[in-house]
């Protein structure tokens, strides 16, 4: 018989999971504390935007119409305690207020209300992102708690997700890894039976321990953040030296070593993921006595941030030197396209330093308004991207989307005041904008 799945936290990962698993053929039962939530997903809608989930919940959430039925939600712990052979631990991991550290209280939340229910054999797997040593200090917390003892164990079994692409990456991940305490065990055996398909499929299926099943997650994010953070720097030494960093991006990402992908350079990372990751990285190596070997994290961070402040400032210039009295519109406030995620979002984050400069600032986005209002309800919002650049002195690309990539510059030259264009993520044309009039600039590229 197939084992039973229960999602603890049914936020972005949770309910990702939840639905996926439901889709690979299992009973699963997901958890949360919000009843909002509860209300929303047992209905077949998600709190968030995220491509082809609500189509993933429709099919399987107890109740609709077609559905397979197999996917329920509750608030109750014991009922969760009492269904469950395996309970994924899908819940947040943020930043400490005021500090680089990862605060860990949802997750240790989670274990100390689910642990002391668990009366017979079950199998507790986080996927939440973790501080490295915290497998081991949660397992040792499960077997004080739980009644069954030993026969409660733990694995760590870190998520790799990509916003715009959670569903995919889910059902066809690129690897799974699972950190056990025993190799070959009880434990390993029955994760390896619950992604069954996606391993027949070919992906991998990566067995470590748990200190290196924790740190691949922060390692890879790290990787990627420096990544983007390098070519950003190549950005700036295009700049002053009079280069085009498309050209060089091209150049060096032909090198099999290093390859094209997140080699586009532009107003850096946000989102809930990279940013407080790379810095909870640094300081869990400083509690270890690494610290040295991540130094260099600060400044992948400090390139990453400076990119915003340099958008204001070529934004700044190209009004004149000063906002006041300036119609600027920004295209894009979520971190990311495909999402509406406006979490430390780089777009955003620049819109509001023009609005506090004196700017008057008008934000579209495809997704994200309804979460930027949130954020900044003084910025003015527009229904279109050709509403919101009526007038403008200046347009700032500041989100990715396929919309934005597909306006026509003809057509909206029309209804700005100034023909100018800065594209902060370098993903325009910029011949098709300046055959149709506009003065074209980008980060790291020289004027025409």
């Amino acid at each position: 018989m197939a084992p039973k799945i229960t999602v603890i936290g049914t936020g972005y990962l949770g309910a990702t999971h939840a639905a996926a698993m439901a889709e690979l053929g299992f009973e699963v039962l997901g958890l949360d504390v919000v009843p909002e939530k509860i209300e929303m997903l047992a209905a077949g809608r998600v709190p968030m935007y995220e491509p082809g989930l609500e189509e993933l919940l429709a099919r399987h959430v107890a109740g609709l119409p077609g559905s397979t039925g197999r996917l329920r939600f509750t608030m109750d712990w014991a009922e969760v305690a009492e269904f469950g052979d395996v309970h994924f631990v899908c819940v947040n991991t943020p930043q400490k207020h005021n500090e680089y550290a990862c605060d860990m209280s949802y997750v240790d939340a989670a274990v100390e209300s689910l642990a002391p229910l668990l009366t017979r054999p079950a199998l507790v797997v986080g996927k939440s992102t973790v501080p490295v040593g915290s497998a081991v200090r949660l397992a040792r917390r499960l077997a004080e708690l739980a009644p069954a003892g030993g026969d409660v164990e733990l694995v760590w079994n870190p998520e790799f997700l990509r916003e715009g692409f959670a569903v995919q990456d889910t059902l066809h991940p690129d690897r799974i890894v699972v950190g056990v305490q025993e190799p070959g065990g009880a434990a390993e055996k029955l994760l390896r039976e619950v992604y069954a398909t996606p391993v027949a499929e070919g992906s991998p299926l990566v067995v470590t321990d748990f200190p290196t099943a924790e740190l691949v997650k922060t390692a890879a994010n790290s990787f990627l953040a420096t990544k983007i953070s390098f070519i950003n720097a190549m950005a700036e030494v295009c700049e002053a030296a009079g280069g085009d960093v498309v050209k060089l991006a091209e150049a060096i990402g032909h090198d099999e070593r290093i390859g094209s992908k997140f080699l586009r350079a532009g107003i850096g990372f946000g989102g809930g993921c990279l940013p407080k990751d790379i810095r909870a990285f640094m300081a869990r190596a400083g509690e270890l006595g690494a610290d040295q070997a991540l130094t260099f994290l600060r400044e992948v961070d400090s390139i990453n941030m400076r990119r915003r402040g340099h958008m204001v400032e070529l934004a700044r210039e190209a009004v004149g030197g000063s906002f006041l009295g300036k119609r600027v519109a920004v295209l894009g406030a979520t971190f990311k396209p495909d999402s509406d995620d406006v979490r430390d979002s780089p777009a955003l984050n620049v819109a509001g330093q023009i609005h506090l400069q004196g700017g008057q600032v008008t934000v579209y986005d495809p997704k994200g308004m309804d979460n930027a209002r949130q954020v900044f309800p003084t910025l003015a919002y527009a229904a279109s991207a050709a509403a919101a650049v009526q007038g403008a002195d200046v347009v700032l690309h500041l989100t990715e989307w396929r919309e934005f990539r597909e306006l026509d510059p003809a057509e909206l030259a029309g209804s700005v005041s100034v023909p100018l264009i800065l594209d902060g993520r370098n993903a325009l044309d910029a011949e098709r904008w300046r055959a149709a009039g506009w003065t074209y600039r980008a980060m790291g590229r020289p004027r025409a």
